[in-house]
């Protein structure tokens, strides 16, 4: 049996109707594309309704339940044990795929062995573009992003900094200083060798942390936008204003705690070398 080129690993937590769409979307498009390819799904707080999904229309598709809520990143990082394949393509249960996009990002991380993660383009439902390259985070950049402050124009510049709004909507693949998690793609062993996502961060932060430490292993984490994938992104963590949040969505503190913890972690040490 020839080894497995690509393992897709989709990790989700009580999202079914998405999860669905998901699958389809791979049903679709996957077994004309010539990849050589396995699918698995990584499911957080596993409930009955996806446990009747998966057996019932995709019984062909590995399924990894949880029972407890375990984090994003302790799904990530099931995935990369369990994958059999050389490259992983690591989505969230809310990505959609489209014709062409996974075999093109194979392709160009295979020719390109100094690239560490590879994210596509990524849209919105409505059609909208959505941001997934950034530079990293300074702490005023939570501030900014989560008060009031963000309405002032010194604010709108860093974060505008902070977004790479300089480069527009890019043509071309380019260098970031890391990409959203919701769909990365990685060769395994390299990303092995740099290590899981870091367990102290249960959600919130480690996709900017593991992108970080792929750099500093000097590998170039790249945004490439010559094909795209969708993306049902909520927001969960910043909706209701900054104070509502605060008092009513776990999400926030999540995140704040996240972010707490990030900085702390790399208080004092230079930022890897990038571009």
């Amino acid at each position: 049996m020839e080894p497995l080129e690509l393992s897709i690993a989709i990790n989700t937590y009580k999202s079914p109707e998405l999860l669905r769409l998901c699958l389809e979307s791979i049903d679709r498009y996957m077994p004309q594309s010539g990849v050589r390819y396995e699918v698995l799904v990584v499911d957080s707080a596993t409930e009955e309704v996806t446990e009747m999904l998966m057996r019932e229309e995709f019984p062909h598709v590995r399924f990894l339940p949880f029972q407890e809520n375990v984090g994003f990143k302790s799904l990530i990082n099931t995935s990369l044990d369990e994958a059999r394949g050389e490259y992983v393509f690591l989505i969230n249960g809310d990505i959609i795929l489209t014709e062409g996009a996974v075999p093109e990002l194979l392709a160009y991380i295979k020719n390109h062995p100094d690239i560490g993660i590879l994210g596509p383009k990524q849209f919105n439902f409505n059609g909208s573009i959505q941001q997934s390259f950034f530079r990293f985070y300074r702490p005023i950049t939570i501030l900014y992003r989560r008060t009031f402050l963000g309405r002032f124009g010194f604010a709108k510049r860093h974060l505008a900094w902070f977004a790479m709004e300089e480069v527009g909507d890019p043509k071309e693949p380019i260098s970031a200083e890391w990409v959203i998690g919701s769909a990365l793609f990685v060769k395994r062993k390299t990303a092995l060798e740099v290590g899981y996502m870091d367990n102290r961060f249960f959600m919130y932060m480690e996709d900017v942390d593991w992108c970080r430490r792929f750099w500093e292993k000097g590998l170039r984490v790249v945004y490439y936008p010559k094909c795209f994938v969708y993306h049902y992104h909520a927001k969960g963590s910043g909706r209701g204003g900054f104070i509502r949040s605060l008092l009513s969505n776990k999400l926030t503190w999540y995140h704040i705690q996240s972010a707490f913890k990030y900085f702390w972690k790399y208080y004092g040490k230079k930022s890897p070398k990038i571009f």
